[in-house]
């Protein structure tokens, strides 16, 4: 089957923990745990050679608790899900948080926590993971996590507000805010912005503004009737570094795009053109058409594609490998050892709560081993979708063309020594 550039379904700010030692006990309980079907009922997890470094000093205080891969559960604990900050983490008050809805509706509201909560509770399993995820960088290979997400239907609040013919966008503004420099401008702000223009020595102007988090999608988009206006996150309220008291869940949308700490949604007759939609999480990718380089710009929006193997098991003389796939509904998940042939794995039934349906949360693999060899071996993984869709390698044109970081999602190799 050729490889596909189209799998559909935030260096950012990439990590892991330090580096692991020795061997682990891995223990298999309970219905929310990793391959509670294949790990059976203990062994030991052989941890990777390839453990990831700690993040550079400069992003203290950005991100926070990358996955381990060798701790993977099914639904990752809040306190262990990765976290990525792009300005100032907001404390919103439960009991005096509203969120608007403004724009072209012919029916603003304002509403509640108490509000969203009278409303009938939704909820999906969804494996939220940044954009940056295994951008290359050697520690950002962490930056995902499976929850099971908990709120309001948004497009049951939309209908509420009765969108206007001309609406074509819903822009999410989050209470995060920071400020931006932006080259040559003319030092005309936006309502709400505040502005400061500086000559910069080269006969331009540098706009430095305070600018709020925002992100977009098409009123079709929005009208999903997956996502969520969420308040809960694995059965507990959400927490604060997670975007309390209410977040967007757009459940196959990168990280980006489930804005946290939500405080107005608006709906405009144009497309929005802010930092994170035009600016940033922008992938720019290069060209080649009859001889002429020519140089693309997308906004980062869909997840794609993907898998890893997540770790390695012993019980007694036999090993198992175990690992992930997402970004799509899964049909089947190859794994190869060394340079060996591809060799087809076992999917495992997802322990969803309610459903095995839910086709966007993580899927898990596992692959019988048997009884390698002593010595160093790399392992790799790469998934299909039930549209036939194929995870590329690393040297694959379309991901090779890019410039930028985002949405890496060729075959990952992981390297493990059986003694």
């Amino acid at each position: 089957m050729a490889e596909s550039k189209l799998p559909r379904r935030t260096v950012l700010k990439g990590g892991a923990a330090a580096a692991l030692t020795g061997v682990t006990v891995l223990r298999v309980a309970g219905p929310a745990r990793a391959f509670p079907a294949a790990a059976g009922d203990g062994g030991v997890v052989v941890p990777w050679l390839d453990q990831p470094p700690p993040p550079p000093p400069e992003l203290d205080g950005i991100l926070g608790h990358p996955l381990v891969w060798e701790d993977i559960e099914y639904l990752t604990p809040n306190e262990k899900f990765f976290t990525v900050k792009h300005y100032n983490q907001p404390q919103l008050s439960p009991t005096g948080w509203r969120l608007g809805l403004t724009g072209l509706v012919a029916n603003p509201l304002s509403l509640s926590l108490a509000d969203l909560k009278a409303l009938p509770r939704r909820s999906v399993t969804f494996a939220l993971e940044c954009s940056g995820n295994t951008n290359g960088a050697p520690f950002a290979i962490g930056l995902i996590g499976n929850a099971r997400w908990g709120g309001a239907s948004l497009r049951e609040v939309l209908k509420k507000a009765r969108p206007l013919d001309p609406g074509i966008e819903v822009v999410f503004w989050g209470a995060d805010k920071g400020q931006v420099t932006i080259r040559d401008n003319t030092g005309i702000t936006g309502a709400g912005q505040t502005g400061t223009v500086v000559a910069d020595g080269s006969g331009g102007l540098d706009l430095t503004i305070t600018e709020q988090f925002a992100r977009s999608m098409s009123l079709q988009d929005a009208m999903s009737p997956e996502n969520l206006l969420c308040y809960e996150m694995n059965g507990a309220p959400l927490p604060a570094d997670h975007g309390a008291p209410v977040r967007l869940i757009a459940p196959d949308w990168y990280g980006v795009a489930n804005v946290k700490w939500l405080t107005r949604i608006e709906i405009t007759d144009s497309r929005f053109q802010g930092r994170f939609m035009a600016r940033d999480y922008v992938s720019i990718r290069e060209e080649q058409r009859a001889g002429e380089t020519v140089w693309t710009f997308t906004s980062v929006t869909h997840e794609r594609l993907k898998s890893a193997p997540a770790k390695v098991i012993r019980a007694g003389d036999r090993y198992t490998v175990l690992g992930a796939a997402w970004g799509a509904p899964i049909a089947k998940v190859e794994a190869q050892v060394d340079d060996g042939p591809w060799r087809a794995t076992t999917l495992v039934r997802n322990p969803s709560p309610t459903t095995n349906r839910d086709e966007s949360a993580w899927r898990f693999w596992t692959l019988d081993w048997g009884t390698p060899t002593p010595g160093e071996h790399a392992i790799r993984s790469r998934a299909y979708d039930k549209d036939g869709n194929l995870q590329p390698t690393p040297q694959d044109p379309y991901l090779t063309s890019r410039r930028t970081f985002w949405e890496s999602n060729g075959q990952i190799t992981r390297r493990v020594l059986i003694p």
